[in-house]
Parts: C-alpha cells; sequence; structure tokens
C-alpha cells in the first residue's frame, strides 16, 4: 500500500469541510464575481469558494494562480475564524498616529504645485504625493508619515472638502469697463425689443437698423472614408457611419443676424482677417437701404478693429456704428444663437466630399433659415430692467 502511495495515489486531506452559513454563502459568491472588490479579496473569496466545493488544494492552486502555502493559509483562517474574518488582513503592530499637524501639511502639500519642488506635473497624483510625503516628512518635522501610503494619502485628502487634483476653470475678468458696456449692449437690444413690439414701420423706413455680427471659424470640413448604411432592423437602428474620416481644412462663418427680422446676412472664406470681415460689410452695406444707419453688436476681435478695416470704414461715414460686447462677453452677442442654431440643425454630423460642398451647404442651410426668418430676443428683461434703472 505504501509503495502504491509513492507511485502518485492522491492523500486524502485532513483537513474539515468549511462550513457555509447562508450569509457567508452570500458574500462568498458576491466577492468572487465582483469587479470593483480588490484582487485579494476576490481571489480570498474564490479560494473559499472552491474548497467549499470540495476542490483539492492542487485544483484551487491552479485555478486562482496562488502558491499552495497561501491556499492553506487562508483555508485554515477561515476554518478557525469563520469566513467574514479569515478574508482579512491579520494586523501587524500599532496603527501609526497621525497627527493633525501631520495631516494639515499633507494638504498643504496637495494644494501646492509638483513643478515648486523640482517635478515634472501640474498636479499630484495620490502616487507621487504619496512618494513626496514619505521622502519630506521627517525633515518636515512629521516621522509618523515616513511610511505613508498611497491609501493613508487618500484617506488624508478624502476627509476634507479641498480637492486639489481636481481642475475647474473660470475666466478673470480683464475689461475694467466690463459693466458699462455690458449695459451699453443691453441698453441696444431693450430698444430693439420695444421698437419690435410697437409695430414700428419696417426696414425700409428705419433711420437705425440693428445687425448682431460674428464669426464660427474652425467649422472642419470632413469626409467620410466610406458610405453612411441606413439603419436596419435587426441589426443596427441608427445611421451606422465609419470610424475613419478625412479632413478637407476647416472655414469661418462670418454672419450678420438682424435683430429686427431675423434676416442672416453670412459668407463662408477659408480665413478670417479684416478682408473677408470687409467683404461681410460690403454685402450688408448692399442690402440695407442707403440712407439708414446700420448699428453692428460685436466683439473686439483684431479684424473688427483694424487699420485696414477703419480704412474701408471712412468710404462710408455715417453708415456704420460699433457697439462693441465687452471682452470675454461674447455670451452677449445674439449672433451666438444663431451659430447654436446651425449646430444643431444643418452642421450637426455634417459629412462632404469637398470643401467646396460645405461651404455650398452651410450657405444653402443660411438660405432655409432666411426663407422662414426668426427674430432672436434677449428673453432676460428682469436683467434688463435692473441694469438699465
Amino acid at each position: 500500500m505504501k509503495a502504491c502511495y509513492a507511485r502518485g495515489m492522491p492523500r486524502r486531506s485532513t483537513r474539515p469541510p468549511l462550513v457555509l452559513l447562508p450569509n457567508e454563502l452570500d458574500l462568498l459568491e458576491r466577492l468572487r464575481k465582483s469587479h470593483t472588490a480588490p484582487r485579494r479579496d476576490v481571489q480570498r473569496a474564490q479560494v473559499l469558494w472552491l474548497y467549499h466545493t470540495g476542490e483539492s488544494i492542487a485544483a484551487i492552486m491552479r485555478a486562482v494562480h496562488l502558491t499552495r502555502k497561501s491556499v492553506a493559509k487562508w483555508i485554515s483562517k477561515a476554518l478557525r475564524v469563520g469566513v467574514a474574518a479569515g478574508l482579512q488582513d491579520t494586523p501587524h503592530g500599532s496603527s501609526p498616529k497621525l497627527t493633525e499637524e501631520a495631516k494639515a501639511w499633507v494638504v498643504h502639500m496637495a494644494c501646492s504645485k509638483p513643478k515648486d519642488f523640482g517635478y515634472a506635473a501640474e498636479l499630484w497624483t495620490r502616487q507621487a504625493l504619496a512618494q513626496h510625503v514619505r521622502r519630506e516628512a521627517v525633515a518636515a518635522g512629521h516621522p509618523s508619515l515616513a511610511r505613508a501610503s498611497k491609501a493613508t494619502v487618500h484617506r488624508i485628502l478624502a476627509a476634507q472638502p479641498l480637492q486639489p487634483h481636481k481642475v475647474t476653470y473660470y475666466l478673470e475678468r480683464r475689461d475694467p469697463a466690463f459693466e458699462s458696456k455690458m449695459r451699453e449692449v443691453l441698453l441696444v437690444y431693450q430698444e430693439v425689443a420695444l421698437q419690435n413690439q410697437s409695430g414700428a414701420p419696417g426696414i425700409a423706413s428705419m433711420k437705425t437698423i440693428t445687425v448682431s455680427v460674428d464669426e464660427k471659424p474652425g467649422v472642419q470640413a470632413i469626409s467620410t472614408t466610406a458610405p453612411d448604411l441606413p439603419p436596419v432592423p435587426g441589426k443596427h437602428p441608427t445611421v451606422a457611419r465609419d470610424h475613419e474620416y478625412k479632413r478637407l481644412g476647416t472655414c469661418s462663418i462670418l454672419a450678420a443676424l438682424d435683430l429686427h427680422t431675423g434676416h442672416v446676412t453670412g459668407r463662408v472664406e477659408r480665413r478670417h482677417r479684416s478682408r473677408e470681415f470687409i467683404a461681410l460689410l460690403r454685402d450688408l452695406d448692399d442690402y440695407y437701404p442707403k440712407d439708414c444707419t446700420l448699428r453692428l453688436v460685436l466683439d473686439n476681435h483684431s479684424a473688427h478693429l483694424s487699420q485696414e478695416t477703419q480704412d474701408y470704414l471712412a468710404t462710408r461715414p455715417n453708415r456704420f456704428k460699433y457697439v462693441l460686447t465687452p471682452t470675454h462677453g461674447s455670451w452677449l452677442n445674439l449672433a451666438e444663437t444663431l451659430f447654436g442654431k446651425m449646430a444643431r440643425t444643418f452642421l450637426r454630423h455634417i459629412r462632404v466630399h469637398s470643401w467646396e460642398e460645405l461651404r455650398d451647404r452651410i450657405l444653402q442651410g443660411i438660405a432655409e433659415i432666411n426663407a422662414c426668418p426668426v427674430v432672436h430676443r434677449w428673453k432676460k428683461f428682469e436683467a434688463l430692467t435692473a441694469l438699465t434703472q
């Protein structure tokens, strides 16, 4: 019998079976299938589950890729203290005492920038911050942090409201005359709104016509490399489009929105310079009656204020009047709502075979807008009233 055993007969385990209570069974079932729990916890749950089902130590080793010593360790611990306690690591030594000063120092480090300490990064990662804390803790007078782990740093930062690893963007107000310029623009909108509501005479008899002017640069001409596929029942319920595409350049849309009628005067150009802006001004000059003043609401773009543009305006005295929006106040320009409408309609998912096709389709979209014009109105009348009082 001993000879047969030496040739490879399996030895029967002397360990007792692992008897699980319903709650323990449910715990192992959830943990071993978890995709979010730590890997070591999932492995331990798999070890105990397989042993409970009658698998041998060798089979469990192969299934979970652990050594015999590790598998035996977790089985023996579960048999001694139960499944819930058996899944946990045995604490070693006493837990370090972190003072409030040490925690505040970690938060202070987190709020600084790594580049100030000679690192390449702009913001800390948890791992990089933990390494820096361990390196500098003793010199800074916080020896309890000399062996701080990434998890320790995470717990310190999670316990307070600051989140220095994230960036929230803001826009600094750089125009000292922001309030006065905004007031001027809003007063113009109020005047136009009251004029439109009162049923004033038509454009042909108006002395001042207000037009909102803006540009939408960087509109991409994109071509597909394979044809779009229509929706097919049972296969794909939406239009199918190949992921690859080809760039054919970009264009700038220059548009002037009539705040009285909703009519759009537009151009599509490859570039956005003074000469393209002057071409838009010439279009406005040709479209509107010669004896009226065109009041243009527009921003401080260099093309609007360049010497080349000023030279053209000098040839048309009293024809154009600028109302400039404040710096970083593009949201005050009603032409932005026009570009939003374009983005939601004919520019949405647009694909073309050439730059010229993109230009023609944008001009066609503008013509469709002019076929059913909509008067764009500033709806925040309460804000208007407060600012004008």
